[in-house]
């Protein structure tokens, strides 16, 4: 072996330790903590703390393929409608931030969708979307109530538009690439309230700044 052949055998070494310590893609360690930190429920900020009120303010971002992919995903998402639903919250919809994740995930309540499910009257169901947002909203606005989890103690009538279109990630299909194809939906009423709610959350946007 001569010399050329050593350099390039010891680039090859630091290139394969390199691939072995590379942060994962994905959930960081942090969020992975959090997620399976939690019990039954997460908890939910509040602006009462300092803490929490910058979570709560700081703007959310996109979680990769390799995340969404993941069951850890899964079990976000499974934790973040237990907590909505927990009579010690009783929401109708709540956001990556109000659990301690800057991510881009809300789970809403659909009152739009039909409640019987397998011949029996159920509640309205909840679904989760990844990488969301707003992508139209009418020009028509309405004024109702609104309250928040992470807001205790307070409500004020809010301008919404009545029809919005979201965007968001398409995990119903499987997926031969890594790349998870996007998706939109009209919805309007109150349900539409929800999402301008729980996405305004993804931008550090909290309903009393619109009061």
């Amino acid at each position: 072996m001569n010399i050329k052949q050593s350099a390039a055998l010891a680039f090859l070494g630091l290139l394969a330790l390199a691939s072995c310590t590379r942060a994962p893609k994905g959930f960081t360690k942090d969020e992975l903590a959090l997620i399976h930190g939690a019990d039954s429920i997460m908890h939910v900020l509040t602006i009462e703390d300092p803490a929490e009120c910058l979570v709560l303010r700081a703007p959310s971002s996109d979680l990769p393929a390799e995340a969404l992919q993941s069951a850890d995903y899964e079990e976000l998402a499974r934790l973040m409608v237990a907590t909505v639903t927990h009579p010690s919250q009783d929401g109708v919809g709540i956001a990556g931030p109000q659990v301690g994740l800057n991510r881009r995930v809300v789970a809403v309540q659909r009152f739009d969708k039909d409640p019987i499910w397998n011949g029996r009257t159920t509640d309205h169901p909840f679904e989760v979307y990844p990488n969301i947002r707003i992508v139209w909203a009418a020009d028509s606005l309405a004024a109702g109530p609104e309250g928040c989890l992470s807001v205790p103690d307070r409500r004020g009538d809010v301008l919404r538009s009545t029809e919005i279109v979201i965007e968001y990630a398409d995990l119903s299909g499987s997926f031969a690439s890594r790349e998870i194809p996007m998706v939109r939906d009209t919805v309007s009423g109150f349900t539409a309230v929800i999402f301008q709610h729980e996405i305004d959350h993804l931008d550090g946007i909290l309903y009393i700044d619109r009061l």
